[in-house]
């Protein structure tokens, strides 16, 4: 029998997937270092050496791109945050492993797009949709944070003023953090957990520990990291 040289189905539509996100993270990366009013279809596709017809190919505009790259950032966040949520952790344990994803997705190429770019240069609508999603994730890190307050492993505070002072803390590092310099993503994660967690106060006081794989399963939280297909894309090509 002679072998078909063309791909089958499910080949092309895996090698479509994995064009498809490079496009995305290309225009990521340009978006993170030139702003995306500056960056035009023409500059994604030079970083890719394929022509502009080629990116209409997977995407229909740049506003498509945007919002795929803010809702593969968000998707992340939201799939660490449902793993790490369902385990019989601490509250305060399941928060520093929220916290350790949290800083792992704002050091690579979505998670910065979310926090420099985000969804402001949108239309309307399309930010209404990223922004129930932000809702979400910001819900479920408050309930964590109940959580620990009610178990006794956080002490009482206000869950709402807590989790925008950490969110905004950690977002922060895609603005400064720079991957050549001396600390990874996993020891960002502990010097930046363990001022949240102790803070600057004297020398002398006790320290907590700030291991938030301690009682967590992380293997599926990290995994949450890598970027998937769109649950709901918007105007996706066929």
């Amino acid at each position: 029998m002679t072998a078909s040289p063309w791909k089958k189905p499910a080949d092309r539509q895996k090698e479509r997937e994995v064009k498809r996100d490079a496009v995305l993270r290309a225009a990521a990366q340009a978006f993170n270092e030139n702003g995306f009013h500056k960056t035009s279809l023409d500059d994604v596709a030079e970083r890719l050496n394929v022509t502009k017809p080629t990116i209409y190919y997977y995407v229909k505009n740049k506003d498509q791109i945007l919002f795929e790259c803010v809702r593969i950032g968000l998707e992340m966040l939201e799939d660490a945050s449902s793993q790490i949520e369902g385990t019989d952790a601490t509250g305060l344990s399941k928060m520093i492993a929220l916290w350790r994803v949290y800083v792992q997705i704002v050091t690579e190429d979505f998670g910065r797009c979310l926090i420099l770019v985000g969804e402001d240069p949108l239309p309307p609508g399309t930010r209404k949709e990223l922004r129930a999603l932000k809702g979400r994730i910001d819900k479920r890190f408050r309930s964590v944070i109940t959580e620990g307050i009610e178990d006794g492993s956080i002490r009482p505070c206000d869950p709402k003023m807590a989790a925008f002072a950490a969110a905004g803390a950690l977002s922060w590092i895609a603005r400064w953090y720079d991957p050549r310099g001396p600390l990874n993503p996993e020891k960002l994660a502990d010097e930046m957990i363990d001022l949240l967690i102790n803070g600057i106060g004297g020398a002398n006081q006790t320290k907590r520990k700030t291991n938030g794989k301690a009682g967590v399963k992380l293997a599926a939280a990290n995994a949450a990291v890598s970027p998937k297909q769109s649950r709901k894309s918007v105007g996706r090509p066929s």
